[in-house]
């Protein structure tokens, strides 16, 4: 589970000539002007949102609309300079720093506040007030790898100090941070079992939808024996996970793995406080293949793109 990660790096260019510098931006990085809002749900960590304004503002308060650049700064700032863009000053918003807070964002946003000595506000207020030598630190209850726009940032803490620092301090604080939201986190055991020992397919598919879709921290994995019935042993592969997800609905998701049609791939068991949770018990009256359509239905339409290829790829290869 990711809990931390970098937002976008914002960029100001000043020049005399706007209308010349966004042009040659467009032609050298490909890209076209977005709103700001647009340029913050799009982009991913470390990559650039420039603005391009009239030499005269020093404020850093960011215009309405932007360049997203998939490249970091330093890379989009050498191009400016080599290629002799017309800019007469270079300006740096704050250092966005993301956390999910999964639930009590409010409280969240209080110990963190605390902590590092910070004020609460929201996103839009945080970067207007914030200069470069600053740290903000954007709060959201979305899983960290999905997009992440300005609505989905429940609120921000935006300090005095430098993300260096910041960032080294919450790296270590955030873990504690979260137990003291979420106290009731929930030690479940999985175990995968394949008849035809197909296990590296197997393994990967399951450590694919655990991490794409947030569902906790892995604490503890490895192989280990079964024993379906008396003097049966069989290899499994096991693993722990430390979650804020309900088991039921983590069993439900993970049935979406077992079948694809009606040839199934491995046998997936979900362990909560020693006893195993029956399929039945998240089935709501559906027949074996009815829930593990609808679980696979669910399960696909949560996943990223990238990884609903790869799934369709390795059950591809599991069901030759």
């Amino acid at each position: 589970m990711r809990f931390l990660r970098f937002g976008p790096l914002m960029v100001f260019l000043r020049t005399k000539d706007v209308g010349a510098v966004k042009s040659r931006l467009g032609e050298i990085f490909g890209v076209e002007e977005i709103s700001i809002e647009d340029a913050i749900r799009e982009s991913n960590e470390f990559e650039t949102v420039v603005f391009v304004t009239d030499e005269w503002k020093k404020e850093t308060i960011p215009p309405e609309m932007a360049f997203l650049i998939d490249r970091h700064a330093s890379v989009v700032l050498s191009e400016v300079i080599n290629r002799a863009l017309p800019v007469e000053k270079v300006h740096i918003e704050s250092t966005i720093i993301m956390i999910r807070v999964p639930a009590n964002v409010k409280e969240g946003l209080k110990l963190l506040a605390e902590k590092y000595n910070g004020e609460i506000m929201n996103i839009k207020t945080a970067l207007d007030k914030g200069e470069a030598s600053d740290t903000i630190i954007a709060v959201t209850e979305k899983k960290l790898n999905s997009p992440i726009g300005p609505e989905d940032i429940k609120g921000a803490v935006l300090i005095k100090k430098d993300f260096l620092s910041v960032y080294r301090e919450l790296s270590i604080d955030a873990p504690v941070l979260l137990m003291k939201l979420m106290p009731e986190w929930k030690d479940i055991t999985i175990k995968i079992y394949d008849t035809d020992k197909r296990y590296n397919e197997n393994i990967e598919r399951l450590m694919m939808v655990i991490e794409d879709l947030d569902l906790g921290f892995i604490v503890a994995e490895g192989w280990d024996w079964d024993y379906p019935r008396p003097f049966m042993r069989v290899p499994i592969y096991k693993l722990k996970l430390l979650t804020w997800e309900d088991p039921l609905r983590v069993k439900f998701l993970l049935k979406g793995l077992e079948y694809v049609g009606y040839q199934r791939l491995c046998d997936i068991d979900v362990f909560f406080e020693g006893r195993k949770i029956s399929w039945v018990s998240v089935s709501k009256g559906l027949e074996k293949f009815e829930l593990s359509k609808k679980a696979r239905e669910e399960l696909e339409s949560l996943l990223s793109d990238e990884v609903r290829e790869r799934l369709k790829i390795l059950d591809g290869a599991l069901t030759r």
